[in-house]
């Protein structure tokens, strides 16, 4: 179908970090499925500070589809949904979908959530059928789901597939917080009146490697976890009372020992296990209360997400 690239109704913002061996296999997978949509479109690709050649595939892909391609280009690496933010600022439609640029969400699966978006609702989560990962990241998967879900209100059933549709107020929402570091699509959640999710396919990786590691995973869970609820410190505040309460009846039964038994050299060994136990739970709670002031640190410096370098799009030169 003809584009009016002025008037997008769906803005399609792919994140790209090193993604060199697999953009072009993407580009031949994707058009064709925006060509048949019965929605003007536009696609807005944001390189994420790469240090292959997906700088250059991008600005080619941009020169043959100069009226529905965007590409912003980051100074640096800012992460993921730094990367999803630049791309929302700048998306036009009123329909705002994302996706990996790896292929493991299938661009053919982007009518189904325009199906969604048409039926009325303004956050389209989704559930990836059979995934394709490695048996640890699946079960790390589940893990981190379970727990987000009993620590915060917010129900996604599989935070970490990427394809996903927002309606553009809740985009403007989001976009209006301005919290350094969230995560988009639990924060979309919040805001939405009318979510749902649906099943999609899942493949393997096309080409290249994952940019998450299992350190990773963690890290955005426990963002995660203290950016929308204090639940995890309030938890805590209970162990140590618990502890305490133990630790006191402990020493009463320690000095009724020493009335009424006398002084013991058994024992010493349990003890320092229980010291230990006190310390490496102190340390845990430390931690824990580290994840919170780091938060509150990087909101009072006031950094920007990200730099852009460039923008290629067809009202704009390059100025790169």
């Amino acid at each position: 179908m003809t584009n009016n690239f002025e008037t997008p109704e769906v803005s399609i913002v792919i994140p790209v970090y090193n993604e060199e061996a697999v953009l072009s296999l993407l580009f031949e997978r994707l058009y064709p499925v925006l060509e048949n949509l019965k929605h003007r479109y536009e696609v807005i690709f944001v390189d994420d500070g790469s240090r292959d050649q997906s700088a250059a595939l991008l600005r080619k892909q941009f020169q043959l589809y100069p009226n529905t391609t965007r590409v912003v280009f980051l100074r640096a690496n800012a992460g993921q949904h730094a990367a999803l933010i630049a791309g929302f600022e700048r998306a036009r439609g009123n329909y705002i979908l994302t996706l990996d640029a790896d292929l493991q969400n299938p661009p053919e699966e982007i009518p189904n959530l325009l199906l969604q978006m048409d039926a009325g609702y303004d956050y389209v989560g989704t559930i990836r059928r059979q995934r394709k990962d490695s048996l640890w990241r699946h079960w790390a998967s589940l893990a981190m789901n379970r727990l987000r879900e009993k620590i915060t209100r917010i129900h996604i059933t599989d935070q970490g597939c990427m394809m996903r549709g927002y309606h553009r107020d809740i985009i403007d929402a989001v976009l209006a917080t301005t919290e350094t570091n969230t995560f988009i699509p639990a924060l979309a959640y919040l805001y939405a009146g009318n979510p749902t999710e649906i099943v999609i396919d899942h493949e393997e990786r096309a080409a290249g490697e994952s940019k998450y590691s299992l350190f990773k995973l963690i890290h955005l869970n426990f963002d995660l976890m203290t950016g929308f609820s204090i639940a995890p410190l309030q938890a805590f505040s209970l162990l140590g009372i618990g502890v305490s309460i133990l630790s006191l009846l402990f020493v009463f039964y320690l000095g009724w020992r020493r009335l009424t038994v006398g002084p013991e050299a058994e024992g010493v060994f349990t003890l320092f296990a229980i010291v230990f136990f006190l310390i490496g739970l102190l340390l845990f709670g430390i931690g824990l209360l580290g994840e919170y002031i780091g938060r509150i640190y990087s909101q009072t410096r006031s950094r920007p997400r990200y730099l852009i370098k460039a923008v290629l799009d067809n009202a704009k030169s390059d100025k790169s």
